[in-house]
């Protein structure tokens, strides 16, 4: 059973960072990609960043480009969201998931993504 973990969500004011982290149980999992999303109250959720398998490729949404950096850790079975420079439009419930057997390629469906987390609270205050 594949579970997915995501902490380091909390309470920030504008213009400040957080880092979230993903924990994922099994490995390796270096063939796949990791992807995180986001749903705002009463908004669908969205992509934010996605990391191929072995951290070749990144890509972003451009309401975030520039301001988070998604990274993993593969030895530590972990992947992380750098968030600076938050905003109040940034306040949502973020997801890790899991896209199996990816390779060098990437997704940005969530109906692509094979595995989640149950999500981390992110509030920003103005």
């Amino acid at each position: 059973q594949v579970q997915v973990e995501e902490t380091g969500g909390g309470l920030v004011q504008s213009g400040g960072s957080l880092r979230l982290s993903c924990q994922v149980s099994y490995s390796p999992y270096s063939r796949d990609s990791i992807g995180w999303f986001r749903q705002a109250p009463g908004k669908e959720r969205e992509f934010v960043a996605v990391v191929s398998a072995n951290g070749s490729k990144t890509f972003y949404a451009d309401s975030v480009r520039g301001r988070f950096t998604i990274s993993r850790a593969d030895a530590k079975n972990t992947a992380h969201l750098q968030m600076d420079n938050l905003n109040p439009e940034d306040t949502a419930v973020y997801y890790c998931a899991v896209s199996l057997g990816t390779g060098g390629y990437y997704y940005f469906g969530a109906c692509e993504y094979d595995h989640w987390g149950q999500g981390t609270q992110v509030t920003v205050s103005s």
